[in-house]
């Protein structure tokens, strides 16, 4: 309950924000923030590997062993492979010319705005590493503050003091800085957590690179698929119309994110519990702990979701009365959050119980409708065009991952 209280507190505390930006910011400078976002999002689900996730899978097999102490030599070498990967962006970044981005994307300043989003790759990354880190270490209230408070205070009051004093065309950087300093603080934190740890010493070696690579590597490849399906209509927003429509359209999608505030806080607390039965080979426990999980995600999203659809005009008009321009593409978008509130925690699942490589099959089928649908349609119905694409890809790979573990596992992980 702890963790759903900061769930809704962090999704209250990011609309503020939003509002904030919404209704004191430009909305092309809004809309550049918008895009770096998603562009981070993508970039850093790269640069990260799956490592987030592959710290709580190793984290349940640990505990089933009884040796968590092997955890920090995962860690650290997790660390190293984010650095690494992240110093391969930003030579990328440096070898190819601003003029290549902006030609693409059609903007005159696309390519300076990514290379700085490449800058801040490593420290996005291993923020979000250790936020889950310290989930694995069982502190997952802590872990929850990092995600959901810590991560918005230092740009909210960075965003607050641009705009008292004139200096708004900077709010990417001050965004793009906050993941700094919250990699420096969550790693302080994560070192004393492990210093914390009074396991038994490790009797077996040390967890490789390579096998570190083999775990989180599908996942990864889930994770990047996940994210570029969640970003992909913002990105060719961004280039196949303006910042302001990218702008309107993102305040739609972060209204329909809320339905699947259910969904992520339950996740976060079931993802060790589905690790550590999986490998404790307790097949009525697992079902019993994604059975609840699944109606506790449904009966929660609900009034959500029809709140929200009943009242999408109220609702988007608080960030400005020109944003109810996306007033129907916030009805499509709820439409997929339904399907996906239904399906309940299938991806986490086949994360935690060894199926990533099937997981990674079906979202990069879903990935490529997405991306398909979205070329096509933003051209033509713009945000509408966006939402559809989203919400047709949402459901596709939901309903797929569900009939696949039910004939795989017989376990329901829909609604019943």
């Amino acid at each position: 309950m702890k963790v759903l209280l900061l769930r809704i507190a962090g999704v209250f505390f990011f609309f503020a924000l939003s509002l904030f930006l919404t209704n004191f910011f430009d909305p092309e400078i809004v809309g550049k923030y918008d895009f770096a976002r998603a562009s981070l999002l993508v970039l850093g689900g790269v640069c990260m590997l799956g490592t987030n996730q592959a710290i709580i899978y190793y984290s349940g097999e640990f505990t089933a062993l009884e040796s968590m102490s092997r955890l920090k030599s995962v860690y650290i070498k997790m660390i190293l492979i984010i650095l690494s990967i992240a110093l391969v962006f930003v030579l990328v970044g440096v070898l190819v010319p601003e003029q290549f981005f902006n030609t693409f994307f059609a903007k005159a300043d696309a390519g300076e705005l990514i290379f700085k989003i490449l800058l801040a790759l490593s420290a996005f990354a291993i923020s979000l590493l250790n936020i889950d880190t310290l989930r694995a270490l069982k502190y997952p209230l802590f872990s929850e503050l990092y995600r959901n408070i810590f991560r918005y205070t230092p740009f909210f009051l960075a965003a607050v003091l641009l705009y008292f004093t004139g200096n708004p065309n900077w709010l990417v950087e001050v965004y793009l800085l906050g993941f700094v300093v919250l990699a420096v603080f969550s790693s302080v934190h994560v070192y004393l957590a492990f210093q914390e740890q009074r396991d038994l010493p490790a009797t077996k070696p040390a967890v490789s690179y390579k096998n570190i690579l083999k775990r989180s590597y599908p996942m990864a490849l889930s994770a990047v698929t996940y994210f570029l399906m969640q970003s992909t209509d913002i990105v060719l927003l961004g280039k196949f119309s303006d910042f302001e429509s990218v702008a309107f359209y993102a305040v739609a999608v972060k209204l329909a994110m809320v339905t699947s505030l259910a969904l992520q806080s339950v996740n976060v607390i079931i993802a060790p519990k589905v690790a550590e039965e999986f490998n404790r080979d307790d097949k009525h426990a697992l079902n019993q702990v994604v059975r609840q999980s699944t109606r506790l995600i449904f009966f929660l999203s609900l009034p959500a979701l029809a709140i929200l659809a009943a009242l999408t005009s109220f609702f988007l008009g608080f960030f400005g009365q020109e944003y109810i321009v996306a007033k129907s593409a916030l009805l499509i978008l709820l439409l997929g959050q339904l399907i996906n509130t239904l399906c309940g925690p299938v991806g986490v699942y086949m994360n935690m119980t060894g199926k990533q490589n099937k997981l990674q099959q079906i979202l990069f089928l879903g990935f490529m409708v997405n991306l398909i649908l979205n070329w096509y349609l933003i051209p033509e119905y713009g945000m509408e065009g966006a939402a559809w694409a989203t919400a047709i890809s949402m459901a596709l790979w939901n309903a797929l991952a569900v009939i696949y573990t039910y004939r795989k596992d017989r376990i329901k992980l829909f609604i019943s």
